[in-house]
């Protein structure tokens, strides 16, 4: 039996004051009742994630880590509207209940979603993961099939047209990636500059604009739980971490999780990326096409769009090295990152010299 993600004690310095939240949602939504326990979900790197229970119901509560400082990730009132907007277009999503943009609540802004269970496919799973390669296959299918669902949501008629340009938008996160890249930099990787050069010069026709998630993944999706085994049924019951959500080409979104998604025949220290090189699990390739088939899209320059997704990758990696190094970070595991990004780099050079995925 597999178990969902459990919430556990609070990190000690990420408590928060239960008595104030309590005032607060007395005179906001009197309805929710007080709340008698918090508890805390492991898992995730960004924001900060709690269980609230009441006498009748469990909440979730979102909040962005102390001193945050990177809007773009920590925006609680952006991840808030998305869901606002979703709600009563796209069925698997919590259901949204309170914002709270002061700080004078828990220090920071916060909101409230309703519980949703489920299993979340985490990579440090996989040693213990038993599943058929035939359920294997079937999750990472109702995988992509949900994307190319977020992918054809209409954007006017939802409203989520609102949350960014679509009109250049790969040019801008090229530009921004390289920018990201150089600001942060440490070190001379050849594969990174070479990499950069050629996505600049290689931009495709630009695609019809969608909704895009921009973080989709196992470990950001919940699946339906057997009641009898508990293990995980090919139905996605919720999308989670919607904070980086926007609109623009959805081949980004689909490179990126691309990008992500890791084989049987790759690195042990790229496969803790993700769970996808079990057995049963469909190649990028597979993905790529079942993608394509589902959506009507023309891939033909997919290659454009994984390689992107390595190249952020690695400059993500590259500025979580480039603070450890500066002394900003003292976790021994930071300072371990740069093989990573240079195996991120190389991959990308080497998608772009095989024209393959």
């Amino acid at each position: 039996m597999i178990t969902p993600d459990s919430p556990r004690a609070v990190r000690v310095g990420e408590e928060l004051d239960r008595a104030a939240l309590n005032a607060y949602l007395r005179e906001q939504i009197p309805a929710i009742g007080d709340v008698q326990e918090i508890r805390q979900f492991p898992g995730g790197f960004s924001n900060l994630t709690y269980l609230l229970k009441t006498a009748n119901r469990d909440f979730v509560l979102r909040r962005p880590p102390a001193g945050a400082t990177i809007k773009g990730g920590h925006d609680m009132g952006r991840e808030f509207r998305v869901l606002s907007l979703l709600k009563g277009h796209y069925t698997p999503i919590p259901n949204p209940i309170l914002y709270c943009e002061i700080d004078a609540i828990l220090g920071t802004p916060f909101y409230i979603m309703e519980r949703v269970s489920g299993i979340i496919l985490r990579a440090p799973m996989a040693p213990s993961l038993k599943l058929s390669p035939e359920r294997m296959r079937q999750l990472s299918e109702a995988l992509v099939d949900n994307l190319t669902t977020i992918h054809v949501l209409d954007i006017v008629e939802t409203g989520l047209i609102q949350l960014g340009k679509p009109e250049g938008y790969v040019q801008r996160q090229v530009e921004g990636w390289i920018k990201r890249y150089r600001n942060a930099q440490t070190d001379n990787i050849a594969a990174m500059d070479a990499v950069g050069e050629w996505l600049v010069t290689h931009y495709p026709p630009e695609q019809k604009p969608a909704f895009l998630h921009n973080d989709y993944k196992y470990d950001n999706v919940l699946f339906a739980t057997n009641e009898h085994t508990g293990d995980p049924l090919p139905v996605i019951c919720g999308v989670l971490d919607w904070e980086m959500a926007t609109v623009g080409d959805p081949l980004m979104d689909l490179g990126a999780t691309l990008a992500y998604w890791s084989e049987a025949a790759d690195t042990p220290a790229y496969r803790t990326f993700n769970l996808t090189w079990l057995p049963g699990n469909l190649t990028r390739r597979e993905v790529a096409d079942r993608y394509a088939e589902r959506s009507g899209r023309n891939l033909s320059a997919i290659v454009f769009y994984y390689v992107f997704g390595l190249y952020k990758n690695a400059v993500i990696a590259q500025q979580i090295y480039a603070r450890w190094k500066q002394g900003y970070s003292k976790d021994e595991r930071f300072g371990k990152i740069l093989p990573m990004i240079i195996e991120l780099a190389n991959k990308a050079a080497g998608a772009i010299e095989s024209e393959k995925i």
